[in-house]
């Protein structure tokens, strides 16, 4: 029998984001998941060797490589309409489970134990903390580029993202942003120049 599970997933990157605004660089869902794994991951890694955590880093790459897998149905509804309205917040996260069944329903019955817990993850956990963490220095890195790219149209998301940063009380989430994040506001020269 055919299963067509990664053959949707791999739709994501048709899924393109930040749909509100002008964007000198369009991005895709694909790609995104795909930094957001790195990310998590790292940070997951400084939480395990500089503060102790009983984190598990590859487990805590594949929630991030997931974590918005149910938008390949669904579409990413933006930010300022997803989360301005408590009863479209509401219905939309119906949509998402709803989305997440239907993705499970492609997987092989063996197999979808292993995947539930990366389609439907415990939003409770510590993990998920890191992954939405991870998540939001995506974002407030894609404002440091398109400013960086003369576009104005991100600063206000720039500014609103940097300060939920700083309240994210993770010290290997503020290692992460201040070891890591300046990088990307240099230019390739910048970045390539030996320390």
């Amino acid at each position: 029998m055919e299963h067509h599970f990664f053959a949707y997933i791999c739709r994501m990157k048709f899924i393109r984001r930040w749909g509100l605004m002008r964007n000198t660089l369009a991005e895709n869902d694909l790609e995104h998941s795909m930094e957001c794994a790195l990310f998590a991951h790292a940070i997951a890694v400084i939480g395990v060797e500089r503060y102790h955590r009983a984190y598990q880093p590859e487990h805590i790459m594949a929630l991030a490589a997931y974590h918005d897998a149910a938008e390949v149905i669904t579409g990413d509804l933006p930010t300022p309409i997803k989360h301005n309205n408590k009863a479209i917040s509401a219905e939309y996260g119906k949509l998402e489970e709803v989305a997440a069944n239907r993705l499970m329903s492609m997987l092989p019955n063996d197999l979808r134990g292993a995947y539930a817990p990366l389609i439907r993850p415990d939003e409770s956990s510590d993990e998920w903390r890191v992954v939405k963490a991870a998540d939001k220095i995506c974002a407030y890195i894609k404002c440091l580029e398109e400013r960086k790219a003369g576009n104005q149209e991100f600063e206000m998301a720039r500014k609103t993202t940097k300060r939920a940063l700083d309240r994210i009380d993770l010290p290997e989430v503020q290692d992460f942003i201040q070891e890591f994040v300046p990088g990307f506001s240099l230019t390739l020269d910048e970045i390539s120049e030996e320390t």
